[in-house]
């Protein structure tokens, strides 16, 4: 069973064994969480990200999957990325998100990685509510069965940290 941990700060600076990117499809950089990665960690992410995408991935990542590349200048050995769901108030999508910490945990299985770092997968850019998406993340990963010891929430503001506070109690 995962410890679950909750930090405020940069997921960028987070010394973890693999760090989990709320990637877009392309898997070629984008906005917020994963702008950010891409920068700090330089283009050996996105060399493999490109090799990735030619040799599996042309149409791009599906939502809900992951996949794991090299982490770069960051302090983590790998970058799993996944794709969350755009929200959508007539359509439940939470599934496709759970999906996203599902198969990150299971990729960083097989990684043989311990230590995890999540941002709030979905909830800026996607519009997913914070609550929700909280609440979303927390039950997923303490019904995961993982040989991860400890996933830590790294929450960019004070806000997300309190409402993900809230969803571990």
């Amino acid at each position: 069973m995962t410890t679950i941990t909750l930090h405020q700060g940069d997921i960028t600076r987070q010394t973890v064994d693999a760090i989990v990117n709320a990637a877009n499809s392309s898997l070629l950089g984008g906005g917020g969480v994963d702008g950010a990665i891409h920068r700090r960690g330089g283009p050996a992410i996105l060399e493999e990200c490109r090799k990735l995408r030619a040799s599996h991935y042309g149409r791009g990542l599906p939502t809900g999957r992951a996949v794991a590349t090299t982490a770069g200048a960051l302090d983590a050995r790998w970058v799993i990325h996944t794709v969350g769901p755009v929200w959508s108030a007539t359509d439940d999508r939470s599934e496709l998100l759970a999906s996203c910490y599902r198969e990150s945990l299971r990729v960083a299985d097989e990684l043989g990685a311990r230590t995890v770092a999540f941002p709030a997968i979905s909830t800026g850019v996607y519009g997913w509510p914070l609550d929700d998406g909280a609440r979303i993340a927390v039950e997923t990963v303490r019904t995961t069965p993982t040989s991860v010891t400890e996933t830590r929430f790294v929450l960019f503001d004070r806000r997300a940290y309190d409402i993900f506070t809230a969803a571990t109690t």
